[in-house]
């Protein structure tokens, strides 16, 4: 649905609001001291994240960044580095997190949407000990700088195996893993078997208004429980945000409803702007403007969807990242297609 002040807000899915349900189960939630592991609220989410993916246990932190930093910490020691694609979010929009946290650098391939193949592996490892020493091997699924494209499963099972056979451990941002889902109806559990530990978001396309979780093996996400300890990511009465997050991730198959949203939004960008999108490229929420094709200064842009009481962040070097999520509709797609015609 839209905003009821009339605001259509496309900047991110990280824009919308706790529905009326998620905001009644705030209110009643079971609670407990999670320190303590005894939240019944925050031990359920665990329990049903873990379920979702095929792993074992899972930790509920604050953030995704944190979620990262996290799995990097238990996987690597300082010195060594992470085999990552170079458009990655946690090697370029984490603030240098790893570096600074982990005392790891990155070794990185630049291949275009977010993918790794084996062979980059194999040209990476050979000089591994001579050069740093590689420990982890990071995926992002979906992928976020290049429009939310999906990184296909056979790519990422191959390059598993490959790096499983050098020794790498792997681990997964997948912060929109439920978008992928939803586009491929590959399930989670599948997902998560290619992959040591994953991370996702609930304050994405889940629509819950804060939250991110770790899913593993048992041991390992009782090390990382003792690491989050110590990043200050540890919560007492979380539950009250925990039982938002169960509901997004209950209701997670509504997220096919935002890819129809955001294809009838790249038909519509591609039909009115010629050579600015090519619809088939849309695989999931994100929608990737070329902004030099709308032939008009961001100035103007940016003032008539003001204009319109509509939102949206600006092109980073000529690519314009729109986004659909559950608080906008097919009212507020027309309307910022017809603002911008």
């Amino acid at each position: 649905m839209a905003f009821p002040d009339g605001l259509a807000d496309f900047r991110s899915d990280t824009v919308t609001r706790p529905t009326p349900a998620m905001l009644e189960a705030m209110a009643s939630a079971p609670l407990g001291d999670d320190v303590y592991h005894d939240d019944p609220t925050v031990n359920l989410l665990e329990e049903e994240s873990a379920e979702a993916v095929g792993k074992e246990a899972a930790i509920f932190v604050p953030t995704g960044t944190m979620g990262n930093q996290l799995s990097i910490m238990f996987h690597t020691s300082p010195g060594e580095e992470i085999l990552a694609n170079g458009a990655s979010h946690l090697r370029s929009i984490e603030a240098g997190a790893a570096q600074a946290l982990s005392g790891v650098a990155f070794r990185t391939v630049e291949r275009p949407g977010g993918q790794i193949h084996p062979e980059d592996v194999d040209d990476a490892m050979e000089l591994a000990g001579f050069f740093p020493r590689i420990r982890l091997l990071t995926w992002e699924n979906s992928h976020n700088l290049s429009g939310g494209r999906v990184i296909p499963f056979e790519v990422m099972e191959a390059t598993t195996a490959r790096a499983r056979a050098h020794g790498l451990a792997i681990h997964t941002d997948g912060a929109r893993i439920w978008n992928v889902v939803a586009a491929t109806g590959i399930d989670g559990p599948a997902w998560g078997g290619l992959t040591d530990t994953i991370q996702f978001c609930f304050s994405k396309g889940l629509g819950a208004p804060v939250g991110s979780i770790v899913c593993g093996p048992a041991d390992v996400v009782d090390e990382i429980r003792y690491l989050r300890e110590r990043m200050g990511g540890a919560m007492r009465q979380a539950g009250v945000i925990a039982s938002a997050a169960r509901i997004g991730l209950a209701e997670r198959a509504r997220l096919e409803d935002d890819h129809v949203l955001a294809q009838k939004l790249a038909v519509g960008f591609a039909e009115r702007f010629p050579g600015s999108i090519e619809p088939s490229a849309v695989e999931t929420n994100l929608v990737l403007v070329d902004f030099t094709a709308l032939g008009l200064p961001w100035d103007e842009v940016a003032g008539r969807l003001q204009s319109a009481n509509i939102k949206v962040n600006p092109p980073l070097k000529g690519n314009w990242r729109v986004v659909t999520h559950r608080d906008v509709d097919e009212t507020d797609v027309t309307r910022l297609l017809e603002t911008l015609s």
